[in-house]
């Protein structure tokens, strides 16, 4: 490009020729001697020497503006060793950017807090995607990426961010009809997938009144056992949950007939994924079958 500019003012610059050979222009005072003949090359033809000066005076600054011009139309260097998010509270704390859907604000997370968080998985309890029994749970496989994109809504979705996302916190959301309530479990994890994955039992402590809030007036479980957390499991046949809460009539855990989570499936209606299911006698609300809409997201 400054080549290009120079070339474009060439035509006020003077060049000199003694005996073939081309001098240009570069010195206050040049002075070629060649075979006797003496050429002066300081001033530009047809002008005298001020202004031969005031145009290489205008030339030197036309030089320096060039390359100003030039250096402001060079992209800007790349860090060496740029350090990128991993989740969605470093982007908030750090203003960084990584191509996953955050949520940055208590906007309908009000329970769980703002300060930036990564969504994981998005569960239609309608549907048979996110079963109990799904490989989904136990691969590193994701699941519909574009859905990922597109904030809380019903399009399913299982990112990355399930098996390489670290946390301290999980907030749990659920949509029943227009109703949206969320709970948020402390829990440290190299991922939900490291919770998930080995089928082992892990405990949380929300309580049953805390996992009521996510279905609302309409929650309804049996008194007894109120076993909680990951890969909740009675039986193959009763209640069970990836995450959430089952309970029983007897005093006991072994036939669970009432249930809260995510990644939910048996008895009493296997095809409930997310949501609540209640029958039997002894429910505090009496039989519900309510499959809602869920939402995992972590910091």
């Amino acid at each position: 490009m400054k080549l290009w500019l120079t070339a474009t003012f060439f035509v006020i610059f003077a060049q000199c020729t003694a005996n073939g050979a081309n001098i240009t222009n570069n010195t206050h005072v040049v002075r070629a001697d060649k075979n006797g003949e003496t050429v002066v090359c300081n001033q530009y033809i047809g002008q005298g020497a001020e202004t031969s000066e005031a145009i290489k005076n205008l030339d030197e600054k036309l030089s320096k503006k060039l390359d100003q011009l030039i250096k402001l139309l060079q992209p800007s260097p790349t860090p060496a060793n740029p350090t990128p998010a991993t989740t969605c509270k470093e982007i908030y704390d750090k203003k960084f950017y990584i191509p996953i859907y955050c949520h940055m604000t208590k906007h309908m997370l009000d329970t769980c807090g703002g300060g930036g968080w990564t969504l994981v998985m998005k569960i239609d309890g309608s549907k048979k995607t996110f079963h109990y029994n799904s490989n989904l749970w136990s691969n590193t496989v994701d699941f519909n990426l574009p859905g990922g994109k597109t904030g809380l809504d019903t399009r399913e979705t299982k990112l990355p961010t399930y098996w390489n996302t670290p946390f301290n916190k999980i907030c749990l959301g659920m949509r029943v009809g227009h109703q949206f309530s969320s709970v948020v479990i402390n829990y440290q994890a190299r991922s939900l997938y490291s919770l998930i994955a080995d089928g082992k039992y892990r405990a949380t402590s929300l309580g049953r009144n805390t996992w009521k809030k996510l279905i609302g007036s309409r929650a309804s479980l049996q008194p007894n056992c109120n076993k909680e957390g990951f890969n909740v499991l009675s039986s193959s046949r009763h209640s069970k949950a990836r995450i959430g809460i089952y309970s029983n009539r007897e005093n006991d855990c072994n036939s669970c007939d009432s249930r809260i989570g995510f990644g939910t499936g048996g008895y009493p209606n296997d095809s409930n994924t997310c949501g609540n299911e209640a029958d039997k006698d002894g429910t505090d609300n009496g039989d519900q079958s309510i499959k809602a809409m869920g939402y995992i997201l972590v910091q």
